[in-house]
């Protein structure tokens, strides 16, 4: 393996690795803010340490391992930062390959012509976001009679569904992977509707065609798609279903790839942000029985898991963000953490639509985010220049929506078990909540029980709308209960 071979696309403009294998490592260890791989003796710890007794505190597992050995390595290996004697530990080459692959979207291997054009802008693995669902493909593979596909008005310049489905995708749902998830799922239930009616391509789907396509979405039917219990489907998937058909025909007859748009009026207007409760939210004892749980009721023995869970929930608890604003992108290097010169902590997101968000820590966060970032290996304090997943996977990389989920899910049910025999109704609460529960109750202290300014609150929660910020204050009975009672309290 050359090193020289692999381009740093997360450096503007892409740049080379150096050639040779330990000025690689000391590259990648710098660009990511971490140990990558290190070669400690005695000599190389005076030299770098004023004393022993600093040196122990700063690398109390090597200060270890140098008691036996000669020569120890501190290497990244699957998210943490292994110690093992030379002859235990894996070769600076297999470590360099293994950071590599962790970071596959960063770093990619060269093409043959050589360096790539600096353009400025980081190299990116596109593909994915063309790609139509896999089971589509042959379906979509064609062109119905409204398709304008001979024409120079069809500025696609594709001929047939599957392309122009494509880059619908591409052009509409990219921003988000939970955008571009969605709909793929509407777009496979369209296509599973319109061959049970022995209808189709897209391309050929008529006005009434789509009227019936929505009457079927709002009645229950045997030939329902995703219906086979005969129920109806949910009213909020009934209006993501028909406004992701709306956009696609929109976007096809703006582009000229349609002759029309049949789609045209068959979403009248969305429901009002207005009428958004939320209800899904744990009241403070239940809250309070999870705090005690994470603070008290651990069993692992490994003390990193322990450490790791309890930043995850401190996070979502007292942050407020959404579940998938804590999963690790390597494009835009976030979440991450920042603290200024007052010791402040602040944790940065990326929200619905890639917009980055900053949102200030509690004090209470910070000793436990420390805490987790040493057992890693890292420094307890983050750097400016530090390129490390907030939340490491313990295979790995970092950890991903479902593991997230799975981490609040544990606790919640954990603190259920906990008070079952004296609380059955809240117990089983708990059980029914998840992850955005967390969010919704932090949305409502801030509004409600604290009173924060509307403005302020949207900032830190990242709606889009002041309206939906302006919601949860709907959700609180007991305080207008007591704007009653000191109303009329003199008479």
């Amino acid at each position: 393996m050359n090193p020289a071979d692999w381009i740093d696309g997360g450096m503007t403009p892409p740049r080379r690795l150096p050639a040779d294998t330990d000025a690689a490592l000391a590259y990648l260890a710098d660009t990511l803010g971490r140990v990558v791989y290190t070669r400690w003796t005695l000599a190389a710890i005076r030299g770098r340490y004023a004393s022993l007794a600093d040196a122990k505190v700063a690398h109390p597992a090597v200060m270890r391992q140098l008691l036996d050995h000669a020569v120890v390595i501190e290497y990244w290996d699957r998210g943490r930062v292994r110690t093992a004697d030379i002859d235990d530990a894996p070769t600076p080459e297999v470590v360099l390959q293994r950071v590599l692959h962790t970071h596959r979207r960063r770093f990619k291997v060269s093409p043959e012509a050589g360096l790539p054009a600096a353009t400025g802008e980081p190299i990116r693995d596109t593909t994915a976001l063309v790609t139509v669902p896999h089971p589509l493909i042959a379906w979509l593979a064609r062109a119905g009679r409204f398709a304008n596909v001979a024409s120079a008005t069809n500025t696609l310049g594709v001929g047939d569904d599957a392309q122009a489905v494509a880059l619908f995708l591409r052009d509409r749902a990219s921003r988000s992977p939970h955008t571009l998830r969605a709909y793929r799922t509407e777009l496979r239930r369209l296509a599973a509707w319109c061959e049970a009616q022995q209808f189709g391509p897209l391309s050929d789907l008529t006005r009434h065609d789509l009227l019936a396509y929505r009457q079927a979405l709002r009645k229950p039917a045997h030939d329902a798609v995703d219906d086979n219990n005969n129920r109806t489907v949910a009213e909020a998937t009934q209006a993501r279903a028909l406004a992701v058909v709306a956009s696609l025909f929109r976007y096809w007859t703006e582009t000229g790839y349609l002759t029309a748009n049949p789609a045209a009026g068959l979403v009248r207007g969305g429901r009002s942000r207005t009428s958004f409760a939320p209800e899904r939210m744990l009241p403070g004892a239940l809250l309070a029985a999870c705090d005690a749980w994470v603070a008290e009721g651990f069993k692992d023995d490994d003390a990193l898991v322990v450490a790791r869970r309890r930043a995850i929930w401190a996070l979502y608890r007292y942050a407020g963000v959404r579940l998938v604003e804590l999963v690790w992108s390597d494009d835009a290097q976030l979440p991450k953490l920042e603290v200024d010169d007052g010791e402040c902590w602040t944790l940065h997101v990326l929200g619905k639509g890639r917009k980055t968000r900053a949102v200030p820590l509690p004090g209470l966060c910070v000793p436990i985010l420390k805490t987790y970032r040493q057992l890693r290996g890292l420094p307890p304090q983050p750097s400016p220049y530090e390129h490390a997943a907030l939340i490491h996977g313990l295979k790995g990389g970092s950890l991903h929506s479902s593991g997230l989920y799975d981490e609040v899910k544990a606790i919640f049910i954990a603190a259920a078990d906990r008070i079952e025999k004296t609380d059955h109704a809240g117990a089983a609460r708990l059980r029914s909540a998840s992850p955005h529960w967390l969010r919704h109750g932090y949305a409502r202290q801030l509004v409600v029980d604290h009173q924060v300014p509307l403005p302020a609150a949207q900032a830190l929660l990242g709606h889009a709308s002041m309206q939906t910020t302006a919601s949860y204050a709907k959700t609180d009975l007991s305080q207008l209960r007591t704007f009653v009672d000191q109303t009329f309290s003199d008479r």
